[in-house]
């Protein structure tokens, strides 16, 4: 066996043993995804059926394993992150030697397990766009413009900041922008033509394009650019071998402006929307990892040992949960994932088959926990409050108010067997019976259990539907 084999056997093998610690638990990223590729596994189609709010190919993945929790999720995270590693590898070996190719393949394995779990250990909209956004810019500079092109395509079909990526893949082939511009609109064609076939176009419009520009346009955070260089710095710090080997480069001049645009453009893509979220700086990770794999290199003899201390800060932040996992003990900030668990245990306990389910508040892993069938569009409330999830635990102005209201008039008209509440809890400004349109509705639907954060409604057989 190869020395570049045996690496990759085992990277593979840290990648698969690191996302076997998460088997029991379903982190916030993977819920949405895992409900919505169920349902279309019933034979429903995607934003015409179900309300969704990214683009189709996070959903689409999950149909690969039959968008099944547990091992097999875990299994494809780390055969996804071991693909991502290797196109890493082939682009730095490309670029310098062999050399440059490992290192770029294990920083960025390395940083794939060691960061906050549920940024890394999730296969959602970031994560995924990994691995397309360096092959795109990959073969943009082996000058295969087209295929550099579709890739860029495919971005933007698990995300909208696959845009940046074509705009990173014309910075560095600029007499290829046409033929990119080709690819992109193939892929992005082909989706197109699929949506408009299915009937689900113009949903596609309205909920990852009008609702992606409200939840873009309103971010909840006080002072945005305060906690934006705070979290870039935190960033910087847990990263410290990637920032410090690419000043290396840097100093040694042999970056280029390609490599100071992809830089700035990545920098863009992290700063969208204000939220600075850790999972937002994935879009800045593979040009980092390119850079500190050529800087390390560079260091000579010096870079073992500026690795391995450099390497100590996530190493520590993030690698003692990893042994407690091992001993049995939960990981932290999993109490509304426990929660979930629980609930949904009740409820499966309650259920008999034909039975329907509709989750208020951003709980979609109930879905999959329950594995019953969502009895509406909507597999969370966001579409039905205005509020997005990543406040409404807290607060409770909407982003638009027409739009939700029309829709929990749908909603009402609807006849779910359960419904679990997972948000009044934690805010009773946003409860089911706080809005008109639904109150007569949920009158019909008495209390059959509880957790700590949740409560478990079942339709009164005997109630007469309201029809507004």
């Amino acid at each position: 066996m190869s020395k570049t084999r045996l690496f990759f056997l085992l990277l593979f093998a840290l990648l698969v043993a690191a996302r076997m610690c998460h088997v029991e638990i379903l982190w916030e990223g993977d819920g949405l995804p895992l409900a919505a590729a169920r349902q279309m596994l019933g034979g429903k189609t995607i934003y015409r059926d179900i309300w969704f709010d990214k683009p189709p190919l996070v959903p689409a993945v999950c149909l690969l394993w039959g968008a099944r929790a547990g091992w097999l999720l875990r299994l494809a995270g780390a055969i996804y992150a071991l693909l991502a590693c290797w196109i890493a590898y082939r682009f730095a070996r490309d670029l310098w030697s062999r050399r440059e190719g490992l290192w770029a393949a294990a920083l960025l394995g390395f940083f794939l397990t060691f960061d906050f779990a549920s940024a890394v250990v999730p296969l959602a909209s970031d994560l995924l766009m990994l691995a397309p956004h360096l092959a795109a810019v990959w073969l943009a500079w082996k000058r295969r413009p087209f295929w550099s092109g579709v890739l860029a395509g495919v971005a933007f079909l698990i995300s909208p900041k696959g845009l940046l990526v074509a705009a990173v893949c014309a910075l560095w082939n600029p007499a290829g922008a046409l033929l990119m511009a080709a690819g992109f609109a193939a892929a992005g064609g082909a989706a197109a033509a699929w949506l408009w076939s299915a009937g689900a176009l113009a949903a596609y419009w309205d909920e990852v394009w009008k609702w992606g520009r409200l939840y873009a346009g309103s971010t909840f955070v006080a002072d945005p650019l305060r906690n934006g260089l705070v979290r870039t710095l935190d960033w910087l710090g847990f990263h410290a071998a990637l920032a410090v080997a690419a000043v290396a480069l840097l100093a040694r001049r042999e970056v280029s402006l390609r490599w100071i645009g992809w830089i700035l453009i990545s920098l863009a893509g992290v700063a969208a929307g204000l939220r600075f979220f850790p999972r937002y700086y994935f879009q800045l990770l593979p040009v980092m990892v390119l850079m500190a794999a050529r800087g390390f290199t560079l260091l000579g003899r010096k870079r073992a040992l500026a690795a391995g201390l450099l390497l100590l800060i996530p190493l520590a932040r993030f690698g003692p949960p990893y042994l407690t996992a091992l001993r049995g003990a939960e990981w932290r900030d999993t109490a509304m994932d426990r929660d979930s668990r629980a609930a949904a245990a009740l409820t499966r306990q309650l259920a008999k088959p034909g039975d329907t389910l509709f989750v208020w508040g951003y709980r979609p892993e109930i879905y999959v926990y329950t594995q019953l069938p969502a009895a509406t569009m909507f597999l969370d409330s966001q579409p039905l409050t205005g509020v997005p999830a990543d406040r409404h635990l807290t607060q409770s102005e909407p982003v638009e108010t027409e739009a939700p209201r029309a829709r929990r008039i749908e909603l009402a008209r609807l006849q779910p067997t359960f419904v679990v509440d997972g948000l009044s809890a934690y805010n009773p400004r946003l409860a089911i019976a706080n809005y008109p349109e639904l109150r007569p509705w949920f009158a019909n639907y008495r209390e059959v259990a509880r957790t700590t954060q949740t409560v478990v409604y079942r339709r009164n057989p005997l109630s007469h539907e309201h029809r507004p």
